[in-house]
């Protein structure tokens, strides 16, 4: 197999790990993480399975290793950081409150609902490249979208449209 096949997938594991990780930075780390780990055990892809669900796999089983390994105080509680992530164009904040509350999902919905609604990967496919069965796919989805609407519904008015924005009191 030639390098093509895997090239032409680069862009759909940039936009998952972008979404998974909610940053540039991190999410281009974690596609060459999983292009290096995918080039080192090349030899375990079955010629003639998915590609696609294969690349998919090896980058959850390396995020997952990534969190595993994250001490805990390197985490970011996202509310803490929410004024960072402010624009003044209302579109743009609707976008960085979606954003956010991915990342407030637990990372085993958020990565379902990024499987099948970001990359249009089927229930059976999702189940494939996370190891779970096909009904707990559909749960993890069916919990995710519920928590992410009323995560939405909750967000903090955008300062963009004339209402004050929320402040903490301690």
């Amino acid at each position: 197999m030639d390098s093509s096949a895997i090239v032409e997938h680069i862009p759909s594991l940039r936009r998952y790990a972008r979404a998974l990780t909610g940053d540039a930075w991190t999410a281009d780390d974690l596609v060459q993480d999983t292009l290096e780990r995918a080039c080192s055990k090349w030899r375990l892809w079955t010629v003639g399975t998915d590609l696609r669900a294969w690349l998919f796999t090896v980058m959850h089983n390396v995020f997952a290793s990534q969190v595993r390994r994250m001490p805990a105080h390197a985490t970011v509680d996202v509310d803490e950081v929410v004024h960072e992530l402010r624009s003044v164009d209302a579109h743009r904040d609707q976008a960085i409150d979606l954003q956010r509350c991915l990342l407030l999902l637990p990372e085993d919905q958020r990565s379902v609902l990024l499987l099948v609604t970001l990359e249009d990967l089927s229930y059976a496919q999702v189940a494939k490249v996370l190891g779970i069965p096909t009904g707990t796919v559909m749960s993890r989805l069916s919990r995710a979208r519920e928590r992410l609407r009323d995560l939405m519904e909750a967000s903090p008015p955008s300062p963009a449209a004339g209402r004050p924005g929320l402040r903490r009191l301690k």
